[in-house]
């Protein structure tokens, strides 16, 4: 049996306490299973903006999407873990990445470094947090147990080992950097792609006991009889797509709510993905599709 769907949002504007309660609360009334918020400056900072939402409602899960590891000293992130865990009651998910954007670094003043070395940090922010929360000694304590569950996101073969070997959630961008580009300018991951990093994920995860959840960021959501108008402006960006390469992205989802909601099956069924992921600007498009797919 497929594994059931989840849907999260990623809160991305920051929002004054009255306007971020009510926000919150929307999406939960929309049926949102996961309410996210994202690392990045210039958006809300994602602790004290996670512990406002739970405040502000009671069902979803919480959970950053996803924090740069390179922001955080592994320490300082597991107090920072622990404190949100319990002040939510227990619905944290934390999510953590390389990072990408080398202008928020350069206005840090934080080094970037190569991806190599990006991912590196994140391992050790991995394994670091495993062995301080994990120790019965380190106050804070969270929560849940046996753990905050982890999400790892990133399309990279060594991410996606360190997804396989400690995530209880994967999560697939559907982009990556250009790297010409230190602003973060994102290309999209093919259809054909997506299949041979999902397939890699799954020969690094062959020997896991339990599966992990499969996520996926979905960049565009657009109810529209107009597929190829819609989808034009990004050709116009990403010119080395062609029209049925842009409409098969699995990171958009463009079309008649019923098509949506068999493009999202189709996406369970190709790729496994059974956590997906909308943008906030997209919210209030994408419910119709949470209410016709809850509990399948």
């Amino acid at each position: 049996m497929p594994r059931p769907f989840r849907f999260g949002v990623n809160l991305m504007t920051p929002a004054p306490t009255g306007e971020w309660r009510a926000k919150c609360r929307r999406a939960e009334e929309l049926g949102y299973d996961v309410l996210l918020v994202p690392d990045h400056l210039g958006m809300p900072a994602p602790f004290p903006a996670l512990v406002a939402a739970a405040e502000a409602t009671e069902r979803p899960r919480l959970g950053t999407f996803v924090l740069n590891a390179g922001f955080w000293n592994p320490a300082l992130l597991a107090r920072e873990v622990a404190t949100t865990d319990a002040l939510t009651g227990g619905r944290l998910e934390l999510g953590l990445g390389a990072g990408y954007v080398q202008a928020e670094h350069d206005s840090a003043g934080l080094p970037f470094g190569t991806p190599g070395e990006r991912v590196d940090q994140l391992r050790r922010t991995v394994e670091e947090l495993e062995r301080l929360l994990g120790s019965p000694d380190h106050q804070p304590r969270p929560v849940q147990e046996p753990r905050v569950p982890l999400l790892i996101g990133g399309n990279g073969d060594r991410v996606l080992r360190l997804a396989a070997e400690h995530a209880d959630i994967a999560a697939f961008g559907g982009a990556y950097p250009d790297p010409r580009s230190t602003t973060g300018r994102l290309l999209p991951i093919t259809a054909e792609q997506f299949d041979e990093r999902v397939a890699r994920y799954r020969k690094f995860a062959a020997s896991r006991a339990k599966p992990a959840e499969l996520n996926l960021l979905v960049q565009m959501v657009a109810v529209t009889e107009d597929r190829e108008g819609t989808v034009q402006p990004l050709l116009d960006r990403v010119p080395e797509l062609t029209l049925t390469q842009a409409l098969e992205l699995p990171i958009l989802l463009i079309g008649t709510l019923e098509q949506l909601v068999d493009q999202v099956l189709a996406r369970r069924e190709r790729y496994g993905f059974s956590y997906l992921t909308v943008l906030e600007p997209y919210m209030e498009a994408f419910a119709p599709v949470i209410e016709r797919l809850r509990g399948k």
